[in-house]
């Protein structure tokens, strides 16, 4: 694992590369939206894409996997990196709002996200798909890369669909939802002085 962080801003630069595959993630926490995504999963790069958009993050991430065996490795991979790229972004975590949420509806899906960015990891993942494939996406590993994001970044995340048929559009809820809700959640906030914490520390 090889980072970057600007200290000119809430940025970071990742890269992690093993024998399965070879990821590279920059984040700027303070964007406006823009990504450039490019790993091999087309569903999965559209999910990326409106996570920044959504997010007001700018995001590129690239990722060279073994997609010839499957697609596990590639998208654990990059939660991992990602998680790694808001870690270092975040750095102590001063001054933001540590808490967000946010419920988006999609056509008939209804999702909501809620997040703390306590530094502690707990996933709860309350969402039900009735396909098992999204193009060469596996639905199934939607649930791992929010586990592989939030426990490598360390954070308490609450995803759940409401309500929703369509695999697709419960997919998308839920990305846009997460997203929102971590805008809302790293969002600096002038009253607060040090972390919102009353142990000092996150």
């Amino acid at each position: 694992m090889k980072s970057t962080v600007n200290s000119n801003g809430r940025l970071a630069d990742v890269r992690r590369k093993t024998k399965e595959t070879d990821v590279r993630v920059k984040l700027d926490l303070d964007g406006s939206g823009k990504s450039k995504i490019a790993i091999g999963l087309p569903f999965l790069e559209h999910m990326l894409e409106l996570f920044a958009k959504h997010g007001l993050f700018d995001l590129q991430v690239t990722c060279d996997g073994d997609l010839q065996i499957d697609d596990h490795h590639s998208v654990e991979d990059i939660a991992i990196t990602l998680g790694q790229a808001l870690s270092e972004a975040l750095a102590d975590k001063a001054g933001i709002n540590r808490y967000g949420e946010a419920i988006v509806p999609m056509d008939e899906a209804l999702c909501r996200a809620v997040i703390d960015l306590s530094g502690r990891f707990y996933l709860v993942y309350e969402v039900t798909a009735k396909r098992k494939m999204i193009g060469n996406f596996s639905v199934e590993l939607a649930e791992h890369f929010w586990r592989s994001f939030a426990e490598t970044a360390k954070f308490n995340l609450h995803i759940d669909c409401l309500r929703g048929r369509n695999t697709h559009h419960i997919l998308e809820g839920t990305f846009k939802a997460t997203a929102r809700a971590l805008r809302q959640a790293v969002e600096r906030n002038n009253r607060v002085t040090g972390v919102l914490s009353t142990k000092g520390s996150l």
